[in-house]
């Protein structure tokens, strides 16, 4: 870590950290409810017994939050806006405050239209497995715009729809907690559709930049039996291809398009209005074989003996406090396959999420995982990848969905008593290298 990795790209390039709202923000007594209000109000869904009620009280902390973010010296901050507190009476207008000190600061908003907060009204009525989300999100991101487009430039409409059809619908480890395996794919293109028709509602408002943050990994086959690559494709497809082709190709990989509800053919018209750049949120790759036949303990999951695939533990990698594999080159690999699978359809891309889980403020293990991973992302970048801009994740220690307040994701860390923040060392390397370009 001689040099600083931050010092070897372009200028322009635009250096961020995210968050999202139902993980910080608290003041749920602000707001309506949401699918995560009312699953975590079930015992046994959050490992902890814990709520996001309070979280780190960002609603009313956000100025020293963002004296946090001035003094790290980032270009730009990726929050999420709760869609419940719109809603709610006067919610737009803690969005008003947030942007105008971010913008005071010199600090470029990027907010999330969609961080896997429904509304719980939304979902009584049939949430994503009803075709009406899609438009009520659209009308929504029209609403927002209008309040905010004249500070805010550059805008995401969905965060991570894999895994919120998959963990939210499919398997029920996170809100709303159903567990439809296959049958959760309406989930999948009714997202994807309320992306596109977001994008022309943006459009309408003014909106000239325009991206999704997408979760991908490479998929790693457990040998090259035809079984095992088998199942690492369909994995691959599930998890990649499923959400990156309808959005960039315009089609649902082969078999999948028939699986949809609706007239997919005019949906994917929709699904695939230009974006100006593609966002990707990466953590690990994924080792996958054929069907072992029972179930399988994966990353705080259980999976399912009928999935055609099994997921394996990932060996010989060190791992981080959650047991995440480190793999600092398959962010390499997996944007250099984007490249060569999407070619020109591919627009430029920017990393809206790379971060991990580790204790302690003195956390010299994030450092180690985020130098190793700008160089890794410089390296695509080397290999012809058009890449703008790079987000860790995350800000604040914050609530992490199921596991509660268990995970620590933070350069900076929360006392959950107190609610006090205090800077680790990864926010000084970060600080320092950022001041050092």
């Amino acid at each position: 870590m001689a040099t600083n990795p931050l010092s070897q790209f372009p200028p322009g390039f635009l250096w961020g950290v995210s968050t999202s709202a139902h993980q910080i923000e608290g003041a749920a007594d602000e707001r309506d409810p949401s699918v995560w209000d009312a699953f975590t109000a079930e015992p046994g869904h959050i490992k902890d017994g814990s709520t996001a009620d309070v979280a780190c009280d960002h609603y009313h902390r956000y100025p020293e939050d963002v004296a946090l973010l001035a003094d790290l010296g980032v270009d730009a901050y990726r929050f999420s806006i709760s869609w419940p507190r719109v809603n709610s009476p006067g919610g737009l207008d803690f969005y008003d405050r947030l942007v105008d000190a971010l913008v005071m600061a010199g600090i470029r908003p990027v907010p999330t239209l969609f961080h896997w907060d429904l509304p719980l009204k939304s979902q009584e009525a049939g949430g994503w497995l009803n075709r009406d989300t899609a438009e009520r999100f659209a009308e929504y991101a029209g609403t927002v715009a209008a309040r905010l487009g004249d500070r805010v430039k550059k805008w995401i409409t969905l965060n991570e729809p894999a895994e919120h059809t998959l963990l939210g619908h499919a398997l029920g480890a996170h809100a709303p907690g159903k567990q439809l395996l296959f049958d959760s794919l309406p989930v999948a293109h009714h997202q994807l559709l309320a992306h596109g028709l977001a994008v022309r509602s943006l459009r309408a408002a003014g909106v000239t930049d325009i991206g999704i943050a997408n979760s991908h990994g490479p998929t790693w086959a457990v040998s090259r039996q035809p079984e095992d690559v088998q199942a690492a494709d369909f994995y691959d497809l599930l998890l990649n291809r499923l959400f990156a082709d309808p959005l960039l190709l315009g089609q649902y990989p082969a078999g999948i398009g028939e699986l949809m509800p609706g007239d997919v053919d005019a949906d994917l018209k929709v699904i695939a209005e230009p974006i100006d750049w593609y966002g990707i949120n990466y953590y690990q790759p994924t080792k996958v074989g054929a069907p072992e036949g029972a179930e399988i303990e994966f990353s705080g999951l259980t999976l399912p003996a009928e999935l055609p695939f099994s997921v394996r533990e990932l060996e010989g990698y060190p791992v981080t406090d959650f047991g995440w594999p480190v793999v600092p080159e398959a962010l390499t690999e997996l944007l250099v396959g984007f490249r060569e699978r999407y070619g020109d359809r591919l627009p430029p891309v920017v990393i809206t999420e790379n971060g991990c889980s580790y204790e302690g403020i003195d956390d010299q293990e994030r450092i180690t995982f985020l130098d190793g991973h700008v160089r890794a992302l410089h390296r695509a970048l080397e290999q012809g990848v058009d890449v703008r801009g790079y987000f860790v994740w995350s800000l604040l220690d914050n609530f992490e969905w199921a596991e509660g307040y268990a995970r620590r994701f933070g350069l900076v860390h929360v006392d959950y008593d107190t609610l006090k923040r205090t800077p680790k060392a990864s926010y000084g390397w970060l600080r320092d290298a950022l001041r050092a370009r």
